[in-house]
Order: structure tokens, then sequence, then C-alpha cells
């Protein structure tokens, strides 16, 4: 069965982004973005939220014909298009190629989805991780902290009464001083 994977990029102090929803201070190097290459191009499907799926395709739809764009940009941005993506949303009308609109999370659909054949299944944005944690559907977390401190902004996890034991399973240092957590579902 496959797994679902939050992925997800943090601050020190555990916002994804600051108070006016700035992004800007992910250090994301080659080597980290070659690290996400390699980790999400395994993936059978990306799971988004309304406002992930948009920030996400306003750019790498077409971020290979910038002139600008990295090796791993380029890698990135054929993975992008190539990759099926279900986007949770009530309020999106319409989207891009291989990409599905769904209007909630509903847990047997999700189920259904898991025993698909296929690679695991990552999942981003903070309000649908945190659908997705009511209904215990979270198999993994590869959260990655940042060296920064924001002081405000949105946080990751919203306060809940849902208690998760989990296990830790990897850590790892990238040179910009990134670290990933990577836990498992105890």
């Amino acid at each position: 069965m496959r797994k679902i994977i939050l992925s997800m990029s943090i601050s020190l102090d555990g916002f994804i982004e600051g108070p006016n929803r700035e992004i800007d201070w992910h250090l994301v190097d080659d080597e980290l973005h070659s690290h996400f290459n390699e980790q999400l191009g395994a993936m059978g499907a990306f799971l988004l939220g309304r406002v992930t799926y948009e920030l996400l395709a306003e750019f790498w739809p077409t971020a290979d014909s910038d002139p600008a764009s990295t090796g791993p940009m380029l890698e990135f941005a054929r993975i992008w298009r190539d990759m099926p993506k279900i986007v949770f949303s009530r309020t999106l009308q319409q989207a891009d190629r291989n990409t599905t609109i769904v209007r909630d999370v509903v847990v047997e659909d999700i189920m259904a989805l898991k025993e698909q054949p296929g690679g695991n299944l990552v999942l981003g944005g903070a309000d649908l991780a945190a659908a997705f944690r009511r209904h215990d559907l979270i198999d993994e977390y590869r959260i990655y902290i940042h060296p920064i401190v924001l002081g405000q902004g949105k946080p990751l996890f919203q306060p809940s009464d849902i208690k998760m034991d989990l296990q830790l399973s990897e850590t790892h240092a990238f040179g910009n001083g990134v670290v990933l957590l990577r836990y498992q579902r105890s």
C-alpha cells in the first residue's frame, strides 16, 4: 500500500510562510533542490491544497524556458508537468493538465487512492495537512527546517487535540544549514 508523506519546509519556529505569505527565506540551493527532485520524482502523485497548488503552478510549468533556471530547476519543471496532481479545493474551477480537482477529503477515497499501484503520495499545504491529520491519514512526515526564526506567520501545525506518536527514521543536514527530520508513525 502506498504511503501518504507530508513534506514541508518550515522555519526553526515552525512557520511555513511569513506573515505576508512570503517564502523568500527558503534556502533551496542546488544540493537541496536535487534532493527534493530525487524524493519527489519517485512519488506517484502530489496531493496539494489550493494555495500550494497555485503557488507551484504559477512558476513550474514553464520554468525550463527561463534561461536563469539551474539544472535542478529544469529537472523539477519536468517532474511537475509529468506528475499527477490532486488539488483539494472548494473554490478552484480549473487546473492545468495532469491535475484533478477534489472538493473534500473523503477518507474512503483517500484509502482507495493509497491502494492503487504506484509510488507514494506526497502531501503539501498546511491546511490540507491538518485535514489529513484529523482523519489520521498521514504515514510519514518529512520536515525540512530552515535556519531562520520568523517570529510570526502561518504555522505548519495548528493547535489540535490529536496526539500522534512518531519514530525518528532519518536526519540529514544539508550544506546550507537546512535539516531534514523524517518521522514514521509508530
